[in-house]
């Protein structure tokens, strides 16, 4: 594994929007069959574990979903299926809210979310024996970025090794480019998803919340300054970008972590990505000049998702 580009579109998804939506849109491929496991929270919650089954001893890798994603996303599938070839094991955790029922609190998950993937690290180590990677995917990986960067938490005896993919260093350039042009698709996409559940936990959301401004937000922005920064204790959406950003924690970083991101990703493109120069020797950076956002589809018309999880494996394969 190398920091070189290894990387490129197939000639028919020639734009970056093409490479992030058609893979997402026509290679979900089939689920695998999950076990589910619901591990209460001290604060009152659940949260939902998916378990791809295998050999007690083998490696697992655990999978951290994107905003409004889940263990069912096409990434999430796509790398499930090639540890079962593989006979490894397979867990991705559902951020609260997101595993097909509503979480019981009025808070949800947000980008940086470093408590809920601690807990989430530490029951998987609490069940299995064998070695732990984790995967971070957009908001997930900037969620496990986090993580990665506090000093506080056992990073070496819970997990050898970590990938983080399409990570949003940056929150206030991606909120800010999901609100301008083409791009605004994506955050009608999103908020869709995002307002739907509030509606549906409406009786739970405290008074000094403006649910009107929140059920009628037309941005991310507005979102989050009137939901998700609010009630997850921050000023607002602009302190909960600013300090939730994973950018400014990566010289943190003292766990073996690799960076995967597309120049074109317009969710943060080339101009905003870390300086590879500057990071510390335990990440490596894998910039690819195509791929759009967790896109990355490889091979012959209708294409397929291999590229991903192969390159995923192949760095964790490093650290058995």
């Amino acid at each position: 594994m190398t920091n070189q580009i290894t990387y490129k579109s197939p000639w028919w998804l020639p734009t970056s929007h093409l490479q992030t939506i058609y893979p997402y849109l026509f290679l979900k491929g089939k689920s695998p069959i999950y076990d589910r496991e619901r591990v209460n929270t001290k604060d009152g919650d659940f949260i939902d574990f998916d378990w791809l089954d295998g050999p007690i001893d083998s490696p697992i890798v655990i999978v951290f979903h994107g905003l409004e994603g889940s263990s069912k996303s096409h990434y999430v599938i796509a790398l499930m299926e090639h540890l079962k070839k593989l006979r490894w094991r397979g867990v991705s955790p559902n951020f609260r809210g997101c595993s097909g029922t509503n979480n019981a609190l009025p808070r949800a998950y947000h980008s940086g979310d470093h408590d809920d993937v601690d807990l989430m690290i530490n029951h998987v180590r609490n069940k299995t024996t064998g070695p732990i990677f984790a995967v971070g995917v957009s908001l997930g990986g900037n969620a496990l970025l986090k993580w990665l960067a506090i000093k506080s938490y056992r990073h070496e005896q819970l997990i050898r090794a970590a990938t983080s993919i399409s990570t949003p260093f940056h929150l206030v350039t991606t909120g800010d480019l999901l609100g301008k042009g083409i791009n605004k698709i994506y955050s009608r996409h999103f908020l869709k998803s995002l307002k739907t559940k509030c509606f549906n936990k409406l009786k739970l959301l405290p008074d000094k919340l403006n649910i009107q401004k929140i059920m009628t937000a037309t941005s991310l922005r507005d979102f989050d300054d009137n939901y998700t920064a609010p009630i997850h204790g921050f000023r607002d959406v602009d302190d909960y970008w600013t300090r939730a950003s994973s950018f400014k924690d990566l010289n943190h970083i003292n766990t073996p972590t690799l960076l995967i991101h597309s120049g074109n990703d317009p969710f943060l493109p080339k101009p905003y990505l870390p300086d590879r120069n500057t990071l510390p020797s335990k990440i490596l950076c894998l910039y690819t000049d195509t791929g759009g956002h967790v896109g990355f589809t490889s091979g012959k018309f209708p294409g397929n998702l291999s590229w991903l999880p192969n390159t995923i494996v192949s760095y964790f394969k490093n650290f058995l």
